[in-house]
């Protein structure tokens, strides 16, 4: 006999600091709105509302760029402690229905709702419950996707965003995921996506026609979860109890780094993101190391670390000065991070950026 098919939720509360700012002043309500760092200090875009996405603003963004595409964008610096205060009212929601909650940051959940007993076990209707009771009593909105498993999840609670709900039965599988663009993989960056599009692999279906050989020769062992993800099949469990030992950013360029100044120069919008990731998971007071990664021109990579209680810029520079010198050469990919200390913040949310990612991309809210 065949195992039953897994329920799974992925909630994802709309542009949630902006929304939570929006809530707590409704004169914003309708105006461009972005929650993040100074303009005149390098700060970055954490979140924005969609007023100020129709002017191509996004989520780690330079404030200043935001600023010009959009002069009358309203900046707000970020309170974290009244978007923990949201968060923890929803966890709260989300544990009415199952204790397999598996938070991935302050404003989003994976849900296992297998053994749920709510609504006759229906996931739709769990889904749409929730979502109800975050308008009602948080005072934002919440999308959401229901899913055999976790990947077709996440994709389905952007489906309808904002404030929609997406559900992909286990017989609509096939059909969904053959017309579904590769850059909608999850670990698919814009780097490895026009390595897919040059090989004439456009969508899952075309990947769906490459053997796994195929696959592992072209990207390594990311080929295996391509071969997988290309299909819908994701046998990832929900892990209510999952513990993130460190945070992260990085990029790949398209260009490589030429040489250590242009490292330097694109290791300081890193450190802004990075402190902002930090920040929303709540875990500044459990960092214990800092650390640099680079990947060179030949596909070599080198990590450097050292102790630290709190994100040091220059101990940063000084990390990537270190890693450069072990090979000299032009450098494709860049990332700065922290490790943490096991014990979790009060709000019980911890983010793990980059745990299942190949190339490193900065996820919009």
């Amino acid at each position: 006999m065949s195992e039953r098919p897994r329920k799974i939720i992925h909630c994802d509360c709309d542009c949630f600091y902006a929304a939570v700012e929006v809530r707590d002043n409704p004169a914003l309500r309708g105006l461009p709105v972005a929650v993040g760092g100074r303009a005149d200090q390098r700060g970055v875009v954490a979140t924005c509302n969609y007023e100020a996405r129709a002017f191509g603003i996004h989520s780690a963004m330079a404030m200043a760029q935001a600023m010009k595409r959009c002069p009358d964008l309203i900046i707000i610096r970020p309170d974290m402690e009244k978007y923990r205060i949201a968060s923890r009212a929803i966890l709260a929601i989300y544990r009415d229905y199952t204790d397999l909650v598996e938070p991935l940051s302050l404003d989003e959940a994976y849900l296992d709702v297998s053994q749920s007993l709510h609504f006759n076990g229906s996931a739709t209707l769990i889904a749409r419950d929730i979502r109800a009771r975050i308008a009602e009593t948080v005072g934002i909105t919440a999308s959401a996707g229901v899913a055999p498993n976790k990947f077709l999840a996440k994709i389905a609670s952007d489906w309808r965003k904002p404030d929609g709900l997406f559900v992909i039965r286990p017989h609509e599988i096939d059909a969904f995921v053959l017309p579904l663009p590769v850059k909608k993989i999850f670990g698919v960056g814009k780097v490895t996506a026009a390595k897919l599009q040059s090989l004439g692999a456009h969508t899952c279906g075309d990947l769906q026609g490459w053997s796994l050989a195929d696959l592992q020769h072209h990207f390594g062992k990311f080929g295996e979860r391509l071969h997988s993800l290309s299909r819908g099949l994701d046998t990832r469990a929900v892990c209510s109890d999952r513990e993130h030992k460190s945070i992260s950013v990085e990029s790949t360029y398209v260009i490589d780094l030429p040489d250590l100044a242009a490292c330097q120069r694109e290791l300081a919008p890193l450190i802004d993101s990075l402190r902002g990731r930090v920040e929303r998971a709540g875990m500044a007071r459990n960092i214990r190391k800092l650390f640099v990664k680079l990947r060179f021109a030949d596909f070599r990579h080198t990590t450097v670390e050292c102790m630290a209680g709190s994100i040091d810029s220059v101990l940063l520079h000084k990390l990537l000065e270190t890693g450069y010198q072990r090979r000299q050469l032009a450098v494709r990919l860049l990332g700065a991070g922290v490790r943490l200390a096991e014990e979790s913040d009060d709000s019980g949310m911890q983010m793990g950026l980059f745990d299942d990612e190949y190339d490193a991309i900065l996820p919009a809210q």
